[in-house]
C-alpha cells in the first residue's frame, strides 16, 4: 500500500450514499501512481475507494497486458514478456504491495508478540522471511505469465488482467466491517472496517461473474477456471487475512499490500493449471 496517510475522520451521521466518482478518485489515488488527486479522507471516501479497487485493479491489469504485447509484436519471447508484465504492477504502484509482502513476512516469520512483529514490519531493510517470500512470489507469477504467453497472447494478457483485478478485490475484502486495524494510523487504519459485507460480497461476486464472462471466449472450462481462479485467489488472501489479524491483532498497509500479492500470484498460478 502506499505511505501512511492521516486516518479519515469518523462521518457525523449516518454513511454517505456511494459516490462513484469520489471511489475512483481514491482507488487510483492511493493504489496507484497515477496523477489522480485525491481530496477527501473521511470514511465514506475511504468506503468508495475500497469498493472501486478492481476497478484500479482492472487498469493496472491492461497496463501490465499492454507491456507485454507490445515486447511480443517486436520480436521478444514469451519469458521476456512475462518479466515486464510482472514488472508494471510494481511500477505502478511503486512497489509498495511487493514491500507490504516482504513487511508482512518478516513480521510473521520473526516469531515475536504483535507489538513487537509490528516494530520488525516498519523497519525499512527487509529480511530473510521477506527476501524469500519476494523471490518465490515473483518466480510463480513470471512462470505462469511464461506459460500464458507460450500458450498464446491473447491468454497472457488475459491472465495479466484477471491477476491484477483479482489482487485489488481481496483487498476490497479485507476492508470490510469487522477486520479491525492493528496501529491506530497509516492508510490501513484509514480503509480498515469502512465497507460493508454485503457490498464487499457483491463486489466479489460482479467481479467473479465478469471474469467467468469474458474467459468464456476461450471456452467453457476457461469460464470455469477463471471464475475458479478469482475464487480461490481470494480464499488464499482471506487464509492470510485471518493469520495476519490473529498474530498482528488487525491489519496494516503492508498487510493489505500482502494480500494483493497473494491473491494475484495464486490467481495466475491456478489459470496456468489444466
Amino acid at each position: 500500500m502506499p505511505p501512511p496517510t492521516p486516518p479519515p475522520t469518523e462521518p457525523a451521521g449516518p454513511s454517505a450514499p456511494f459516490d462513484p466518482l469520489g471511489g475512483l478518485r481514491f482507488a487510483f489515488g492511493t493504489l496507484t501512481v497515477l496523477p489522480v488527486p485525491v481530496t477527501r479522507w473521511d470514511r465514506d471516501a475511504a468506503r468508495g475507494g475500497m469498493l472501486c479497487a478492481p476497478v484500479a485493479g482492472l487498469v493496472v491489469g491492461v497496463c501490465a497486458a499492454g507491456v507485454g504485447l507490445l515486447l511480443l509484436f517486436l520480436g521478444a519471447g514469451a519469458l521476456l514478456a512475462a518479466v515486464a508484465t510482472a514488472a508494471v504492477p510494481a511500477v505502478l504502484t511503486r512497489g509498495l504491495h511487493l514491500d507490504g509482502l516482504a513487511d508482512t513476512a518478516d513480521g510473521l516469520g520473526s516469531g515475536k508478540p504483535a507489538e513487537e512483529a509490528l516494530r520488525v514490519m516498519k523497519q525499512s531493510d527487509i529480511g530473510p522471511f521477506g527476501v524469500l517470500a519476494l523471490l518465490f512470489v515473483l518466480l510463480a507469477q513470471v512462470a505462469a505469465l511464461a506459460q500464458a504467453y507460450g500458450d498464446s497472447w491473447a491468454r497472457g494478457a488475459f491472465a495479466a488482467v484477471v491477476s491484477a483485478t483479482a489482487a485489488r478485490l481481496a483487498l476490497t475484502l479485507a476492508a470490510r466491517t469487522g477486520v479491525p486495524p492493528a496501529r491506530p494510523e497509516g492508510l490501513g487504519a484509514a480503509v480498515a472496517g469502512t465497507v460493508p459485507v454485503r457490498s464487499a460480497l457483491l463486489v466479489a461476486v460482479l467481479v467473479t461473474i465478469a471474469a467467468a464472462g469474458f474467459g468464456a471466449f476461450f471456452g467453457a472450462f476457461d469460464s470455469v477456471r477463471t471464475a475458479f481462479a478469482v475464487i480461490v485467489a481470494c480464499a488464499a488472501a482471506e487464509r492470510l487475512l485471518q493469520h495476519c489479524t490473529r498474530r498482528f491483532g488487525g491489519v496494516t498497509g503492508d498487510v493489505f499490500g500482502g494480500l494483493a500479492e497473494t491473491a494475484a500470484t495464486t490467481a495466475l498460478v491456478v489459470l496456468s493449471l489444466g
